[in-house]
């Protein structure tokens, strides 16, 4: 497992569909170390911060595997490394890493958190309104990291994974509830314990837990 690339941007103001949205999806690919900080790597800076970043969103992971998939899908050769807005592309990752896992990469190591969820942004990237569907009807949403150590990563370097003891829930698991099974009973209470996971899940998963009638006999 490596790192294929690391992208960084900042916020840019961009013209789409009448208005002036900012948003900070439009990443590069940079060469040689970066900084990894408890909120971002350097160079990157989240838009809005109420649904994007924070210490459970500080790093984006998209597989550098799905590409293949997107260029046919989209009908194009020409998307390039962090096209999804990913902090880092990888290879020998996808979405059945457990929450909870942690990853060292560089001297930096961090903790997987959540899927992506995607929001309009991914469309106006690419200029598709399906893209969100898309997205999540493929079940690949790539996943956040929070970081657990600061340090400094590259292109190219080795992702070493410590798998979470007694972890049950993967990244995919999270997307499936909140996309295609929201009533699976056994998987929402199996979420909703799972203290990786962000209290905000969790507690939309306990939500949707049917409770036992109690009056009945």
């Amino acid at each position: 497992m490596k790192v294929i690339a690391v992208s960084v941007g900042l916020p840019r103001e961009v013209a789409w569909r009448g208005r002036t949205v900012r948003t900070s999806i439009f990443k590069e690919p940079v060469e040689g170390p970066v900084r990894v900080g408890r909120l971002n790597l350097a160079g990157d800076r989240q838009s809005d911060l109420t649904v994007h970043g924070g210490a459970e969103k500080a790093v984006y992971v998209y597989p550098a595997e799905h590409y293949a998939y997107w260029r046919q899908k989209l009908g194009t050769a020409d998307l390039p490394w962090g096209s999804f807005g990913e902090n880092l592309t990888t290879e020998g990752l996808d979405e059945s890493i457990q929450i909870g896992d942690r990853l060292k990469i560089g001297t930096a190591s961090f903790v997987v958190t959540q899927p992506r969820m995607p929001c309009y942004k991914l469309a106006l990237r690419f200029d598709r309104l399906e893209m969100v569907k898309w997205l999540l009807e493929s079940g690949r949403t790539g996943f956040y990291l929070s970081v657990a150590q600061e340090g400094e990563l590259s292109a190219g370097d080795t992702i070493t994974l410590e798998r979470e003891q007694g972890s049950t829930l993967a990244v995919a698991d999270v997307t499936t509830l909140y996309a295609r099974d929201a009533a699976n009973q056994e998987l929402l209470k199996r979420a909703s314990e799972v203290s990786a996971l962000p209290e905000a899940w969790r507690e939309y998963f306990r939500e949707r837990l049917w409770e036992p009638d109690s009056t009945a006999d």
